[in-house]
């Protein structure tokens, strides 16, 4: 994969994440924290997922190993997570562009939060985080539409590509 094609990707993602997260905060409090039997049962949780997600990866490249995701109960309303998410977009921003062009096809040894040993090339791990984001974001978008509530403007990788022109 190429720089500018990561680069690209990376905008996607938070592109995407913002339109959910305007989205997500039009919701009352109540209808955001409700178990709604979804993975991570709540819109919130799922959410908090993602960013702990990213803020796993990121330690991981950073060479840390946390052992366990972020608290849901440490986030409280959408700001709270849209505040610590926009600090881990800064952090993995700050980090692949300190690797560059050259840098994005290394492989990275880290510990699975199991704490088994694991190796894997830096753009696909990155690549995995837009992934595994794009598939929590439909789960956010389906629970808003169980609230009746409205979903997020299209999410849509071509719709991103199109509007970037």
């Amino acid at each position: 994969m190429s720089y500018e094609a990561l680069i690209a990707l990376l905008d996607y993602h938070y592109w995407a994440r913002d339109r959910l997260l305007d989205a997500v905060a039009r919701i009352p409090p109540l209808e955001f924290h409700r178990d709604l039997g979804n993975s991570f049962g709540s819109i919130r949780g799922t959410l908090v997922h993602l960013v702990s997600a990213e803020w796993i990866w990121c330690s991981r490249w950073e060479g840390q190993g946390p052992s366990a995701h972020l608290a849901p109960e440490d986030f409280g309303t959408v700001q709270d997570i849209r505040t610590r998410w926009d600090e881990e977009e800064r952090r993995i921003r700050d980090f692949v562009h300190g690797l560059g062009p050259d840098g994005i096809g290394r492989e990275m040894e880290y510990a699975a939060l199991g704490g088994v040993p694991a190796r894997s090339v830096f753009w696909e791990m990155l690549q995995h985080v837009v992934n595994h984001a794009s598939y929590h974001r439909g789960q956010v978008t389906t629970m808003l539409r169980q609230l009746g509530a409205e979903p997020p403007p299209s999410q849509d990788l071509i719709t991103f590509y199109r509007a970037r022109g």
